[in-house]
């Protein structure tokens, strides 16, 4: 966790992927997220996709770090009443519900921007909060199927089945899975917004969608395939076969140990480095003139690379390649091959850590580093309402209004 929003507090309104990795990002960044969820069921992230402990779905863990959960019913006067207190202290809305869900209780966007006009309010859906398909149901895969990330076709045996994809470049699956695309647009929306605020003292209303996010995350695909008719020269875009680039310079190979290296000396002076690097200056005058070379000339020159980088293995590969300035890198066969790497663990992204209520577990951290602010999780993910009393204490309620409140004594 960094403290670049430390002193903002975020109110989240959200069930499943969508809303909780937004307000797990906000976390990440240092503001106070407080997870506001019905008594009784709650986030029921918690329960499925399988359990390190009974409540604890390591989606509910990594989605839900750092943040705390006040149980509120709203539609009892005390729960409502207490919501707007709340409310009052907060800087940002996350409304991760259907669209009109949170305004049939009376706090959508309109109620909370009458009482707090400069309220950062970000509703975060699977198709938005606007549209024709607005009121539909959506979960992760949904959001990339619009998007044109899973082309399918009917296969012998009458089920449908993976097709190529139509499109150029790596196809619009390059945009990411749904929730996680649209939530890194929505949290850059709202940190935005929360600049504006500052200079303006005018909140907004943010509408993302997880369709959005995949098209805008895959932008090269979805901005060729869309200008394709309009090109005029083809001649510098990379040769592909059965949707996978097939020249020698930009291509996979495997190393002497079985591992796997993408090379992409593409630019002559990084093919010139790799020729001389290995003492194979008859190949350097192969490249083309030009800015790039994908590699366009058949099958010999691959093959020919294949055996060289045979004779080394991948960490030898790597250390040619940082001392000689080319350009190539590991290409994992899964992430806990890739978490082993030096590079990797060293970048922090992947941390694990230990918290009595759950013991040891890995997080996906923050993509950015702060100076000087290692990565870490304020907190574990919250029990259902873990944190009730001490957030209803914080606005002034006594020990017998909060058990009114809550339900329950112990909450």
């Amino acid at each position: 966790m960094s403290d670049l929003l430390a002193g903002i507090r975020v109110l989240e309104s959200a069930m499943l992927l969508n809303g909780d990795t937004l307000g797990g990002h906000l976390a990440d960044l240092g503001a106070d997220v407080i997870k506001v969820e019905a008594p009784g069921r709650g986030d029921y992230l918690r329960y499925i996709l399988g359990q390190v402990a009974p409540g604890r779905s390591p989606a509910h863990l990594q989605a839900n770090r750092g943040k705390r959960s006040v149980t509120l019913d709203l539609r009892t006067p005390e729960g409502l009443e207490a919501f707007w207190k709340l409310h009052q202290t907060a800087d940002v809305f996350i409304d991760g519900n259907r669209a009109g869900a949170l305004d049939a209780l009376g706090v959508g966007y309109d109620a909370q921007h009458s009482r707090k006009p400069d309220i950062v309010y970000c509703q975060y859906t699977g198709y938005g909060s606007e549209g024709p398909y607005a009121a539909i149901a959506t979960h992760g895969r949904m959001m990339d199927a619009l998007a044109a990330a899973f082309p399918r076709e009917m296969g012998p045996d009458g089920f449908m089945a993976p097709a190529p994809s139509r499109d150029p470049m790596a196809g619009m699956a390059s945009g990411g899975e749904g929730t996680a695309a649209g939530a890194i647009h929505a949290a850059f929306h709202v940190a935005a917004a929360l600049v504006q605020r500052e200079r303006t003292g005018q909140g907004a209303h943010i509408d993302v969608a997880g369709f959005d996010g995949v098209v805008a995350q895959a932008w090269t695909t979805a901005t060729y395939a869309l200008n394709q008719h309009r090109l005029t020269d083809t001649s510098t875009l990379p040769a592909m076969q059965d949707g996978e680039m097939s020249g020698a310079r930009y291509q996979f190979y495997e190393t002497g140990d079985g591992q796997v290296v993408l090379f992409c000396c593409i630019e002559p002076k990084f093919w010139r480095n790799f020729c001389r690097a290995i003492g194979r200056d008859d190949l350097v005058d192969t490249i083309a003139d030009g800015h790039v070379d994908f590699g366009n000339d058949g099958d010999e020159l691959r093959h020919e690379l294949q055996k060289i980088f045979h004779e080394r293995t991948l960490t030898e590969w790597m250390a040619l390649a940082a001392e000689h300035d080319m350009a190539l890198g590991p290409a994992y066969r899964s992430i806990t091959e890739a978490a082993a790497d030096p590079h990797v663990s060293g970048r922090g992204v992947i941390h694990t850590q230990e918290f009595p209520e759950i013991g040891e577990f890995t997080y996906i951290g923050e993509a950015g580093r702060v100076a000087g602010q290692p990565y870490t999780v304020q907190r574990p993910a919250p029990d259902l309402g873990q944190h009730t009393r001490e957030i209803l204490a914080e606005l002034g309620y006594s020990d017998g209004e909060v058990d009114q409140l809550a339900g329950t004594s112990n909450s």
